[in-house]
């Protein structure tokens, strides 16, 4: 470790009155001293590689948040994104929960001031390699899966305690949205199973917490045009035909052969009256621009656009400052000058689409056997992955394992007003709404996304009174 960079850090810590337990421990060569247009925060930030193969050179890119306050009390919660082949450093950790969010002029950050860091060290990492600014040396790699996403994982996280070994003995939580149903509750599996074994240190998992998963496609698949015709986006007879035609039981996004020619018919017509101009990842936003805005920002324009108090062309101001060079450098990130701009999904990453096909529940029942709490959430405004779905499945889920209802279903509360509904079985299986939310949960409801994410990681129920707030932060 150079002496000047640890000096660094020991001032850092001293000018922000960061906790530094540990800090000898830290990687110093990943710290993240000052990002462009950053405010002053009092927390440090790291980030930078971590190899998983060394023959390949498969190498995965992390950033890592630690807690506004008392980090080293403070548990570690993983987050991943979906896609497959999407970044969680651009997704979760500067659009979602993270600490910051892209300004409008797309050349410096604003406070995020509902970001999840209030409880919890937070760490996102961009997986699998071909994903973001993670690569291999090999291309063959980008040719990839399940099985061999949550292999990399599980060295990721071996490596990352090596640089960070204070957190080997930390709670440890687990939790994505979208395909992070698929990631997380199948690394969680491979962390149990490295358990297993004696002579191992144990992860200390205390939680799964899923948003808006994929858990099973034909379920998932069927609740998408039920939720377009609920919510008046398709016609009548279009839903009708659908009902009547449409037999999603053995659905595959990657084979429509198995599904009648009256029902594709449908299914087209279907995706033609919802049209073009509406984001089925949230039908109650407008939509932006990205063509106009990519003008704007180059013409240095302040091009925040809002609807319903979200900012909906923060995607586009965040690829316009993550291709910013000095941005890069601040992170650590591009070390080997990949031939392509940073983008928040990969576009040449070749993912077994049959991987899409897994069922999850049974991997779920694997991990509430071992009395692992899980929680499944979603954004009512979602027509991708919708509730409907989710909901289905987690009580079929319970039933099967007879998990009695232990808190019947009932709308939760945030500031005296509905949060969304929860209900709860066998005390260890959740499965909440999030009142006009999105497919990404804490970016289009940020308060309601930390006090659901507050309960979870603390071990309590949603509140399910109207008592209005009662201390200074909850007005915050």
């Amino acid at each position: 470790m150079r002496g000047w960079q640890l000096l660094i850090s020991m001032v850092l810590c001293a000018l922000m009155a960061a906790d530094c337990i540990g800090v000898k421990a830290r990687p110093v060569e990943d710290l993240v001293v000052d990002l462009p247009g950053q405010p002053q925060v009092a927390f440090r930030q790291f980030a930078g590689y971590v190899d998983v193969d060394d023959k390949t050179g498969k190498s995965l890119f992390y950033y890592f948040a630690e807690a506004e306050r008392e980090a080293g009390k403070k548990p570690l919660t993983l987050w991943l994104n979906g896609g497959p082949g999407c970044s969680s450093v651009g997704g979760g950790a500067f659009t979602e929960l993270g600490p910051f969010f892209p300004r409008g002029d797309g050349r410096g950050l604003r406070i995020n001031k509902h970001s999840w860091n209030k409880e919890s060290n937070l760490l996102f990492v961009e997986s699998p390699a071909g994903v973001g600014w993670s690569y291999s040396n090999r291309t063959s790699d980008y040719t990839t899966g399940d099985a061999s996403t949550a292999n990399d994982m599980h060295i990721f996280l071996m490596r990352w305690f090596e640089k960070f070994p204070e957190f080997k003995t930390r709670d440890l939580f687990l939790t994505g949205e979208s395909y992070a149903g698929h990631y997380i509750p199948q690394l969680a599996l491979v962390l149990l199973n490295h358990n297993k074994h004696p002579n191992n240190f144990k992860f200390n998992i205390k939680g799964v917490f899923i948003g808006n998963p994929l858990l099973k496609l034909d379920q998932d698949a069927s609740a998408t045009y039920k939720y377009y015709w609920s919510h008046g986006m398709i016609s009548d007879e279009i839903g009708l035909k659908m009902m009547n035609e449409c037999d999603f039981e053995d659905y595959e996004y990657s084979d429509s052969h198995n599904i009648s020619k009256t029902c594709n018919d449908a299914i087209a017509e279907a995706d033609k009256e919802v049209g073009d101009y509406i984001n089925p990842y949230d039908v109650i936003l407008d939509v932006c621009y990205p063509d106009i805005v990519e003008q704007e920002l180059r013409l240095k324009k302040y091009v925040t656009k809002m609807s319903v108090g979200v900012d909906v062309c923060m995607t586009s101001e965040r690829h316009f400052y993550f291709n910013l060079p000095e941005v890069q450098h601040a992170l650590h990130a591009n070390r080997t000058s990949l031939s392509y701009s940073w983008s928040m999904c990969s576009g040449f990453l070749n993912y077994n689409e049959g991987d899409e096909n897994i069922n999850i529940i049974p991997i779920l029942k694997r991990i509430l056997r071992k009395r692992i709490p899980v929680w499944v959430f979603s954004g009512d405004q979602d027509s991708v992955v919708p509730l409907i779905g989710s909901r289905t499945l987690v009580r079929e889920l319970a039933h099967e394992m007879q998990l009695g209802v232990t808190l019947p279903y009932t709308a939760w509360f945030q500031k005296g007003q509905v949060g969304g509904w929860v209900t709860e079985y066998g005390h260890i299986l959740t499965f909440a709404t999030v009142r006009g939310a999105a497919h990404m949960v804490p970016y289009s409801q940020p308060k309601r996304a930390l006090l659901l994410f507050k309960s979870f990681v603390n071990g309590q129920r949603l509140p399910i009174t109207a008592d209005p707030p009662i201390n200074d932060e909850d007005r915050s």
